[in-house]
């Protein structure tokens, strides 16, 4: 069983590169950043993960992910660097196709594409992205950058993106460039994980819904051509409780990602160790 890190990184947070080395230090296999690139003012839409809808402070102050997970590269030579999540159809995928083959170049193939399609329709739509058919345009998305990862000249003829042979350097370090695990609990994520990702990663999961989750992606795998052993399934999110690790284990999950939930102080590195003496 692999345990990672996520937290958010701020304005007032410590330096991401110190969290990362202590992590990489203490035997932590993987970091993961989230992002939210801009936060409407007076959004309409509710807010899935509080009782009242509210949206909280912190969603509105957040470094993005990649400059804080190449900071941390450079200061670690084998923790896993990961998106917890990156909003695809709020990213042009030729652009963020050459980003990510530079840092997992760089990084000597760490990184890890975590990816999801959001809830907050207003900042989705004012991002470019189409909200109603959001995970369409990620698979798109997918295909765009795969193909540039892995060919010298790629072009794509889609809905969303639509251009002719292009050529996009440096290739990442992975062959095939690096996994791209499918987040969130909706009805269709399996399908698409046995389909086209590397991985599933749901938040706020219990046991039997990892169970449940495995089987089902195992069985659309086999039907789809796919070995079910090469998708992985990653529990996001979770207390630092050792008992609790151990049944996402036995519910066949390969990994869980603990949440650092304070990264403003110092003390986020003591709390590193205390998860570490806990878990690890």
């Amino acid at each position: 069983m692999d345990i990672g890190l996520n937290m958010s990184i701020s304005t007032d947070s410590i330096d991401v590169a110190d969290i990362a080395a202590r992590a990489e230090a203490l035997g932590f296999e993987s970091i993961w950043l989230p992002e939210h690139p801009v936060m409407p003012v007076n959004p309409v839409s509710r807010y899935p993960g509080s009782p009242d809808g509210s949206i909280p402070p912190s969603m509105s102050d957040m470094a993005d992910p990649y400059i804080g997970l190449a900071r941390a590269s450079a200061v670690t030579s084998r923790i896993k660097l990961g998106t917890g999540i990156t909003l695809i159809p709020e990213r042009n995928p030729l652009v963020l196709a050459g980003a990510i083959s530079t840092l997992d170049r760089f990084s000597g193939g760490r990184f890890i594409l975590g990816i999801g399609t959001g809830w907050l329709r207003e900042e989705t739509e004012i991002m470019g992205g189409d909200f109603d058919h959001r995970w369409t345009q990620a698979r798109e998305a997918i295909e765009v950058m795969r193909a540039l990862w892995t060919q010298d000249a790629a072009e794509y003829h889609g809905q969303y993106y639509d251009f002719p042979p292009v050529q996009c350097n440096p290739k990442p370090a992975q062959v095939g460039g690096p996994p791209v695990i499918l987040g969130g609990n909706a009805r269709n994520v399996f399908r698409r994980v046995a389909r086209w990702g590397d991985g599933w990663m749901p938040t706020a999961a219990s046991p039997e819904q990892i169970a449940a989750g495995r089987a089902a992606i195992d069985e659309l795998a086999e039907a789809s051509g796919r070995d079910p052993s090469r998708i992985n399934v990653t529990v996001f999110g979770q207390p630092a409780d050792r008992e609790v690790i151990a049944r996402f284990e036995d519910a066949g999950a390969n990994r869980v990602i603990i949440r650092l939930p304070d990264t403003t102080n110092a003390g986020a590195l003591d709390e590193m160790e205390r998860i570490a003496e806990a878990v690890l």
